[in-house]
């Protein structure tokens, strides 16, 4: 077994018994344990993410009722749609219709609860925190490319359903903020990463992106940069500019089967 191996088993392993230990002091009366710090507790979107976060958003993210709970606490107007199908491998089950989340859409969108309650996280806890660091300003408004569409990867006849088929995925092109800045993925990212071929919404084998150094970019850059990166906390999937020439001018953010931050 090799170093690494070792000592991602050895972490789980603590991870698993501080777990134990916590249940057994709650069980037992013997301590009262933080809801933060409690596996048992409700996710909140305000606590601030710790050890815990991942497997509360999984936990509830795989409860319809957990997950709506849990959105109700979101700073997002939304109202819950009827469970539908509109097509073969089409439709969506505990979905949501989402006309502003923490801050102003260019249009109303639809998304599955649980990438819903992603989208709340990661701008709760990351989207505003990367404009006040980054450009010392707010985002006002986010700009979307669409969330639902009955469709297939890239659109090709061939390909297997996109996570947009089941309004499990967003693509988010550009951020508006309270100086009148209108930041784009397109225009702004400034990657020098190599393009690879697009062969569907998940990253398979391609060649590794070659990013600028941080000190080379600009505060828009970084900016752009620090959503990305910080969106792959609370997603399954999340792609832009330097995996495909297809994600140049998008986000593309999904709960899906697959995991990749690229």
């Amino acid at each position: 077994m090799t170093d690494t191996a070792s000592n991602a088993r050895r972490t789980w392993l603590l991870l698993l018994l501080a777990i134990l230990l916590a249940w057994w002091a709650v069980e037992s009366s013997r301590t009262a344990i933080p809801d933060a710090w409690n596996p048992w507790a409700p996710l909140q979107i305000d606590d601030p993410p710790n050890l815990l976060t991942g497997f509360k958003l999984s936990r509830a993210s795989g409860d319809p009722e957990a997950c709506t709970a849990a959105l109700a606490d979101a700073q997002m107007a939304w109202t819950p749609l009827e469970d539908r199908v509109t097509g073969p491998g089409c439709g969506f089950k505990n979905a949501v219709a989402i006309t502003r989340s923490s801050v102003a859409v260019n249009a109303p969108f639809s998304l599955s609860c649980r990438a819903a309650l992603s989208l709340a996280m990661w701008e709760r806890h990351v989207l505003q925190q990367a404009a006040a660091t980054e450009l010392d300003a707010k985002v006002l408004r986010i700009e979307h490319l669409g969330s639902y569409a009955c469709r297939n990867l890239y659109g090709r006849t061939t390909a297997a359903r996109s996570q947009h088929a089941s309004a499990d995925a967003l693509d988010v092109a550009a951020f508006v903020m309270d100086d009148g800045r209108r930041i784009s993925v397109v225009n702004d990212w400034q990657s020098l990463g190599s393009e690879t071929d697009p062969h569907g919404d998940v990253p398979g084998g391609d060649a590794d992106p070659q990013n600028a150094p941080s000190d080379n970019l600009t505060p828009e850059a970084r900016f752009l940069r620090a959503v990305h990166d910080g969106a792959c906390r609370y997603f399954d999937a999340v792609l832009g500019p330097d995996y495909n020439s297809a994600h140049a001018d998008h986000f593309h953010f999904d709960r899906g089967h697959a995991r990749a931050c690229r």
